[in-house]
């Protein structure tokens, strides 16, 4: 789809309400769910940060969330603590700003699970597409600001299927999100949730 045919499909786009309390339902039980069964790896990766680099083991970060409102985004620290600004994420295996420790957490994808906190506080859901940092959102084009429309996500067709091939501020990541809004359903949610399961145990694609 180009960008154009996008944005004309999406001009008369109109929420659900039964459909986004249902979502956000979904999405309190399976935060606290995964919360719950997670504890025990968050707990040994701050240890070894902390081990490794000292506190803090979580890094804050400003994202644009629905309607480009800005939020906070949690993470496990991955990068050395005078590297913990508002720049771009690492994007490649051997980005000397990645510690030891957060090389394996990033390749794990260990290091994205406090994102659950920022489902519980409404901030992001389950599934939808990854929140940026305000001054990347800053050089977008005007139809890519269209994947604001819905709360962003953990994970969502890019982080399934190609994070690293096409960066995430390039107009074909955007254009997957607004795909995604276009054709959103518990049964594409399912999908997307197995395909990033799946990604995470083989370790596809993340740095």
């Amino acid at each position: 789809m180009s960008p154009n045919a996008a944005a004309a499909d999406l001009v008369v786009y109109r929420p659900n309400l039964a459909a986004y309390r249902a979502r956000r339902t979904v999405d309190v039980v399976g935060a606290t769910l995964l919360l719950l069964a997670a504890a025990p790896f968050m707990a040994a990766a701050s240890l070894a940060i902390l081990l490794e680099d000292g506190a803090p083991v979580v890094f804050k970060q400003r994202r644009a969330g629905r309607f480009e409102r800005t939020f906070t985004i949690y993470k496990l620290r991955t990068m050395r603590r005078d590297q913990c600004v508002d720049r771009q994420s690492p994007s490649a295996s051997g980005d000397a700003r990645v510690t030891s420790v957060g090389r394996f957490l990033r390749k794990a994808s260990i290091d994205e699970l406090p994102q659950l906190f920022n489902v519980l506080r409404g901030d992001m859901s389950l599934i939808g597409p990854r929140p940026e940092m305000p001054l990347i959102i800053g050089r977008y084009e005007r139809w890519q600001h269209l994947r604001h429309l819905v709360t962003p996500g953990i994970t969502c067709i890019w982080q399934a299927t190609c994070r690293s091939r096409i960066p995430l501020d390039h107009p074909a990541a955007t254009e997957l999100d607004i795909d995604y809004i276009r054709r959103a359903s518990p049964a594409l949610d399912g999908s997307l949730l197995v395909r990033t399961f799946l990604s995470v145990v083989l370790q596809r694609g993340a740095y």
